[in-house]
């Protein structure tokens, strides 16, 4: 005889379904948004130079540091303008992909 199993709340933009999930989905990690203030590596590679210090304004497009993978050089750069808050790496580190490198925070509105 199948195990009753307990109806959940499936909520999928804002319509409410009632089912029942699978171990797998129960044990899943729960997706979140990134956060567009951390910068991290999205390869493996060697920090090269660093061309920013903490409380740096720096401007959308400007390259904060080289990260050299595979023997290129790849140019990370400002994703918008703001202010260097920390840099969580300095040169010839080797670091992973998904590294936190640089935390910036965005320019403010002047009122």
């Amino acid at each position: 005889m199948d195990e009753e199993k307990e109806l959940k709340n499936l909520i999928i933009q804002g319509a409410v379904y009632k089912t029942t999930f699978t171990k797998k989905f129960e044990k899943r990690v729960n997706w979140e948004a990134p956060n567009s203030n951390l910068l991290y590596s999205f390869i493996p590679g060697t920090i090269i130079d660093i061309f920013v210090k903490p409380k740096d304004k720096v401007k959308e497009g400007e390259t904060l540091l080289l990260l050299e993978a595979m023997k290129m050089q790849n140019q990370v750069r400002m994703p918008f303008d703001g202010e260097i808050v920390k840099i969580y790496v300095k040169k010839n580190d080797i670091i992973p992909k998904k590294h936190l490198m640089i935390e910036i925070a965005p320019k403010q509105l002047k009122k």
